[in-house]
């Protein structure tokens, strides 16, 4: 297995560490994992996005989704059923398990079950402590005495 080394990537940046975990994760996980259940990810505008998987077969009590540490798990599980005797099975019904990394900021706003798909909507809502804010640049030249003064006006 080749490995690949991120130092370069970590000696100008800072605050990117769950980024190469992400990146380690993936370059680690076996590729030969099956996509199962189909899905597409589609972006609905800069801050709206919608995950939709193929459930067929399976019904809302069936399915499970959970957020855990910027992790979206959906599982379906399906009741073994033993009376039924197949001559032909073409629909997909195994358990399955799928993991979605989400994005910092990222909140799961609902879930939706129609006509065998699954639609999981998703926002990015970035705190008002985090959004970009313009610093002025202190004239006075000192920057003690400019601190004291906000330390009075506070």
């Amino acid at each position: 297995m080749n490995t690949v080394d991120l130092t370069p990537l970590y000696r100008n940046s800072i605050g990117f560490d769950r980024f190469g975990r992400l990146l380690d994760n993936a370059l680690r996980t076996n590729q030969t994992k099956t996509a199962y259940p189909a899905y597409n990810i589609e972006a609905i505008d800069e801050d709206k996005y919608t995950i939709t998987l193929e459930v067929a077969g399976f019904e809302e009590s069936e399915l499970d989704i959970q957020v855990e540490k910027d992790v979206l798990t959906v599982c379906g599980k399906k009741p073994d059923n033993k009376d039924s005797e197949y001559l032909y099975c073409g629909i997909n019904t195994q358990n399955f398990e799928q993991r979605f990394n989400l994005a910092d900021y990222i909140e799961v706003r609902d879930a939706k079950l129609k006509n065998g798909l699954l639609s999981i909507s998703l926002v990015k809502e970035i705190p008002e402590a985090m959004k970009p804010k313009r610093i002025e640049i202190n004239t006075s030249g000192n920057i003690l005495e400019h601190r004291k003064n906000e330390d009075k006006v506070a």
